[in-house]
């Protein structure tokens, strides 16, 4: 080996284990990952790597396993200022008594960009690289997910009523679509449209949204069959359920999110199947509120895509996706009558090259491939919780949680080290935080 065919890069990672996604249900051993500037330039033995590549960086993680940074594509993030204000309540009484009350007194641009910051310094810590979220204000989420260099869908809220952030749908979509030209074409912030829930968006507005996903390119995400009261009610509103209105208005379609889904039945499957379209399942917050349960293997094995989200810390009450996807994966088992239903590397593929997908950008992310964007973690599996290691995609969703996350890198920059954030200062953080429950409690 001459000196001309060794290549200077950036960063050599040197993993005990590693996950790519890609292909399916792969662990390799003893790997080496390359990363030059934004993104991966090669994945090879390190065995190899030493004779191929100099690199300014080295970092050994001889205990860990590599892995894709994991997507969260369902959240309301500065509703982790909200986190237990509220707990053990029905869906309805939960919004209408607690919640939406609070909003309306508290919600505002700083309370956004405190909340924000604290749920991705949360996210951050666990192991999300990327996160979609639902809320007010949603030009201060991109802004502030954009500083400190976290990828996210941003979803405009639309509903009919008018709340702090708009007087009612024309509003709402008016500010939506500024928000779409202002970040439609950024490395980080994925513009979106969020729709609330049939039961908070009439028709007009609907096939409005259904316009503007069209003429820009948008992802659409809207709350769907969250219980099985929002879909009796509708029944004896319309005489539809809400999943063959959405079909009519337009709703359904390969570039749509629908997030929960705890109520399917056949006519729902034929609908999702014949439209396209994604599944977020969010099992912990179905399970708090008692909303029921997404039957996660059915749509597999419809050839749905299912991706996972943690919803808001309101309601689950963390927003720790490794804790969600072991939830899932029990659940999904019970569900299906079958242990064998949503193995280890299933779950881990709803958090990572599923929810990619979804995104539109699984050319890009979601699976470790050469050429693909840096976005990976690493979890440290030394501790005792972790022994013996006889399989590490078994171990990151069966006895793992996210505090085991040491590392951390999106778009090749380091957010996480030896377990500690990189760009959030969270003394000042904690401070904030602590006047917001003060503010909040009096």
């Amino acid at each position: 080996m001459t000196a001309d065919t060794i290549t200077a890069a950036d960063t050599r990672i040197n993993a005990r284990w590693l996950i790519p996604m890609e292909p399916f249900g792969v662990v390799l051993e003893h790997q080496a990952v390359i990363l030059q500037g934004s993104r991966i330039a090669d994945i090879l033995p390190q065995s190899e790597a030493d004779q191929k590549f100099r690199t300014r960086e080295t970092i050994n993680l001889d205990q860990h396993v590599v892995l894709p940074g994991l997507i969260n594509l369902h959240g309301h993030t500065a509703m982790s200022l909200f986190r237990g204000m509220a707990d053990d309540l029905p869906l309805m009484t939960w919004l209408n008594d607690h919640i939406w009350p609070a909003e309306g007194r508290f919600v505002s641009e700083p309370f956004v960009l405190d909340g924000t910051r604290l749920a991705m310094a949360e996210m951050l810590r666990t192991g999300t690289t990327t996160f979609s979220d639902m809320y007010f204000f949603p030009e201060v989420t991109a802004q502030v997910a954009h500083d400190v260099g976290m990828r996210a869908q941003i979803c405009f809220p639309l509903l009919d009523n008018p709340t702090v952030w708009g007087s009612g749908p024309e509003d709402y979509l008016r500010k939506g679509a500024d928000l779409i030209a202002q970040w439609q074409h950024d490395d980080y912030i994925m513009p979106a449209i969020g729709p609330h829930a049939p039961y908070t968006v009439s028709d007009q507005p609907l096939t409005a949204a259904v316009k503007l996903a069209e003429e820009t390119g948008a992802a659409l995400q809207i709350h769907l069959h969250e219980t099985a009261f929002e879909v009796d009610e509708a029944v004896k509103a319309t005489g539809k359920r809400p999943v063959a209105r959405m079909a009519e208005l337009g709703v359904l379609g390969p570039n749509s999110q629908y997030v929960h889904m705890t109520q399917i039945d056949d006519s729902d499957l034929e609908h999702l199947a014949r439209a396209g379209g994604h599944i977020v399942h969010c099992p912990e917050s179905n399970l708090k509120l008692a909303s029921g349960f997404c039957p996660v293997q059915k749509l597999i094995d419809s050839n749905i895509n299912v991706t996972i989200g943690t919803d808001g810390a309101a309601s689950n009450n963390d927003l720790d996706l490794f804790g969600e996807l072991k939830t899932a994966a029990m659940v999904a088992k019970v569900v299906a009558g079958d242990a064998a239903a949503v193995s280890a590397h299933t779950a881990l593929r709803m958090a990572t090259i599923n929810g990619a997908r979804a995104l539109g950008r699984d050319h890009e992310l979601g699976s470790l491939v050469p050429g693909k964007l840096a976005d990976l973690i690493a979890v440290d599996l030394s501790d005792p919780f972790l022994q013996p290691v006889y399989d590490p995609a078994s171990h990151l969703v069966y006895s793992n949680h996210g505090r085991a996350v040491s590392h951390s890198w999106i778009h090749g920059v380091p957010q996480v080290q030896d377990g500690r954030l990189t760009r959030i200062d969270v003394p000042d953080l904690m401070l904030r935080v602590s006047d917001w429950r003060n503010k909040i409690l009096s």
